[in-house]
């Protein structure tokens, strides 16, 4: 279970909001991972490097935290990006964990699979 305070429940909202979206645009059952980045960074840029051989396994959903209606995203990751949300739920920052990822993707598929 997870407790929120503050702008963390409308964060929370606004993380899931977009992924709703992408899974209601998309014909596919693929996962949306949000990147909250900004420009330049370039620990995002290496994090999307090592993230290529999985790219066909998800939806790659870039949030630039520096825009205007993403304030609150800013507030909240200025000094952890990157930051990953995996289906609107936080996964990881910094850097790419690819047993973190790789865990949590076959997780997501055996579910996807069993319908």
């Amino acid at each position: 279970m997870f407790l929120f305070q503050g702008n963390s429940m409308q964060l929370a909202r606004s993380s899931f909001g977009l992924f709703l979206r992408n899974c209601s645009a998309s014909k596919t059952a693929l996962p949306v991972l949000t990147l909250f980045t900004k420009d330049p960074c370039p620990l995002c840029d290496e994090a999307k490097e090592v993230l290529k051989p999985y790219k066909h396994r998800f939806i790659l959903q870039e949030v630039n935290i520096t825009l205007p209606e993403n304030s609150a995203w800013c507030e909240r990751y200025k000094f952890d990006i990157p930051v990953f949300h995996l289906n609107g739920q936080f996964l990881m920052m910094h850097r790419v964990n690819t047993s973190k990822l790789e865990k949590q993707l076959l997780k997501l598929e055996q579910q996807s699979a069993r319908g």
